[in-house]
């Protein structure tokens, strides 16, 4: 079996995959992204650091460690243009996808043809390591959406699909119909304490819904529920979390049905569009 380069950013899913590769004996190591890379998800693995604006030091690294495939997992900062022309790879890399950086999808999908044709690795999706992390059809908890919720929802992904169309975000937040946020570059965290003002006490509702853009690139960045989601739902006075099943990560499942049974929200998985 091939060594595997856990590529690592922020939140609990590093940690996933690398006990399961301790249960299944799998060879791998991590590369964790400094700034980013919680230290104590992944306390006791072969870990090299790597900085995001240092693209060839990094496969660099990767190759002396000899690594042949690699996963990405957990948040990890979107880097500025200066950061990354400061690296000779990185610049080379930019002036040749040129126009086709604009935007998350266009520039995943560029990194992942780059890393498997012009370097050689190969770039495996999350669900292919950790088989239960996908989201699935239904309540994680026991708590479930009421009627009013589940027009929110049926919304919310509708509008979900129209933004991701023009690469946008991921999420959107919906109450009563209407949209009362769209994820941008700051994230599902800031998107729900941004929004949070505009959740009105006087009347139901108040619905996170994530889901794939539709032409997404689904070994990168697909998008991920868990117990944080859980708490800056409840922080924001939302009723619950929506989630697209089969085009979704979940998170330390387990311990967020718990947070979602002690705030009262429901976590549901429900009908959507798989990426590609």
């Amino acid at each position: 079996m091939t060594r595997l380069g856990i590529v690592a950013g922020a939140g609990a899913l590093p940690g996933q995959i690398i006990s399961a590769c301790r249960q299944s004996g799998r060879d791998f190591r991590v590369l964790a992204f400094e700034e980013s890379a919680d230290p104590a998800v992944i306390a006791g693995a072969e870990t090299t650091w790597i900085r995001i604006g240092a693209l060839g030091k990094a496969l660099t690294a990767a190759r002396i460690e000899g690594i042949e495939e690699l996963v990405f997992v957990g948040k990890i900062p979107r880097p500025s243009l200066t950061e990354l022309m400061r690296d000779p790879r990185s610049a080379r890399f930019m002036v040749k996808i040129g126009r086709r950086m604009l935007g998350d999808d266009n520039i995943l999908s560029a990194v992942i043809r780059e890393l498997e044709s012009a370097e050689g690795f190969r770039v495996v999706a999350p669900e292919e390591l950790l088989g239960d992390i996908l989201a699935v059809e239904g309540c994680y908890g026991v708590v479930e959406p009421d009627g009013d919720c589940r027009s929110d929802i049926e919304r919310g992904m509708a509008v979900a699909d129209a933004v991701g169309s023009f690469d946008i975000g991921q999420a959107v937040i919906i109450q009563n119909g209407t949209v009362l946020g769209v994820e941008g570059v700051e994230g599902t965290d800031r998107l729900l304490d941004r929004c949070a003002e505009f959740v009105r006490s006087d009347t139901p509702g108040g619905v996170l819904v994530k889901a794939a853009k539709p032409d997404q690139e689904r070994r990168i960045d697909l998008p991920v529920i868990g117990v944080t989601t859980v708490r800056c739902a409840a922080r924001a006075g939302l009723r619950g979390v929506a989630v697209a099943a089969g085009g979704a990560l979940v998170a330390e499942r387990g311990a967020m049905a718990a947070a979602a049974d002690a705030s009262g929200l429901f976590v549901v998985g429900v009908p959507g569009r798989c990426p590609r």
